[in-house]
């Protein structure tokens, strides 16, 4: 117990002052995030990830290993998967290109905290009742019959519950007011726009980690590999999606190779008690599935594109 303490004081740790620098330092003042620069810092993310996972292989060895990296394909896949999710509420709520950055980053520290409730609550429950891995095999089941049925979709923040509450509990101006989250109007303190915005993204955080989360628990129950690996992902969403901002929708069947990998782990996790599938063969799997979507949307035509070429009676693009 005191050496798994050590290892979530280093981590934690080291988590805290890379947010400390990132704010404070790399972004302290607001600006535009350039693509050259958003890739340089998804380099730097994924770097980190690697050789936390070679850490990982020399302290707690090779299962371990292969768990946390299975564990982050899966949660950064999602997350990539979502970036279509922030880029709406960014256009609802016409949040300049400079505010962007800070508004991931406040909904960032919102998801590593919601993160860490749900992890320890599930971990919990299956070592509490172990019927539940059952309930959640069959819900990520479920989530992917969803996803492959409904497509990109339509993303509604005035819907959103926590935003109405805030309307109710005070008003919230039209003014950005140069990045602050509150501001005084007329003697008394009213919301900006970021605030509302960093109140969506922590919202539709928690819808986020109701997928994600069991689909890692269906690879292993380490608490520890389950959060690093987590916390890696989504530390480095900011930079993924600034990179890929303008990219994003060429990854078409990025979200039918999600569903293969949900179906996966759920029947994964619902066959526990009867086919032991092994952590390397598991990362496999996950891996030769999203890297055959991720070929298939840059190497064949978008159906959406070829569905309105063909309406307008143009020659098909066989670049997509």
């Amino acid at each position: 117990m005191s050496e798994q303490m050590v290892y979530w004081g280093i981590f934690i740790a080291f988590v805290l002052v890379m947010l400390v620098l990132d704010l404070g330092v790399f972004n302290r003042k607001a600006h535009v995030i350039k693509v050259r620069e958003a890739l340089l810092w998804t380099a730097f993310w994924i770097s980190l990830a690697m050789l936390f996972c070679l850490g990982v292989y020399w302290v707690k060895g090779s299962e371990k290993a292969l768990a946390f990296l299975a564990g982050y394909l899966i949660e950064e896949s999602l997350s990539v998967d979502n970036l279509f999710v922030f880029l709406m509420i960014f256009s609802y709520f016409g949040i300049p290109p400079q505010y962007e950055h800070k508004a991931l980053f406040w909904g960032i520290i919102g998801a590593l905290v919601m993160r860490a409730v749900f992890i320890a609550a599930g971990v919990a429950l299956i070592e509490q009742f172990h019927w539940i891995i059952y309930v959640f095999g069959a819900f990520l089941i479920f989530t992917a019959v969803k996803m492959a049925r409904s497509g990109e979709g339509d993303v509604h923040p005035d819907r959103n519950v926590a935003l109405k509450l805030l309307r109710k509990v005070m008003p919230v101006t039209n003014d950005y007011a140069g990045g602050k989250f509150f501001v005084r109007e007329a003697g008394r303190w009213v919301a900006t726009p970021l605030f509302a915005v960093v109140l969506v993204l922590e919202t539709t955080d928690v819808i986020f980690a109701v997928d994600s989360i069991p689909a890692v628990l269906a690879i292993t129950t380490d608490p520890f590999i389950v959060y690093t690996s987590n916390v890696f992902a989504i530390m480095g969403l900011r930079s993924i999606f600034f990179a890929l901002a303008g990219m994003m929708r060429l990854f078409y069947y990025l979200r039918y190779g999600l569903v293969v990998v949900l179906s996966f782990v759920g029947m994964k996790m619902i066959l526990t008690e009867w086919v032991k599938i092994p952590v390397g063969l598991s990362l496999g799997v996950i891996a030769a599935v999203l890297a055959v979507s991720i070929v298939a949307s840059l190497a064949l035509p978008h159906p959406v594109r070829m569905v309105i070429d063909d309406e307008a009676g143009e020659k098909e693009d066989p670049a997509g």
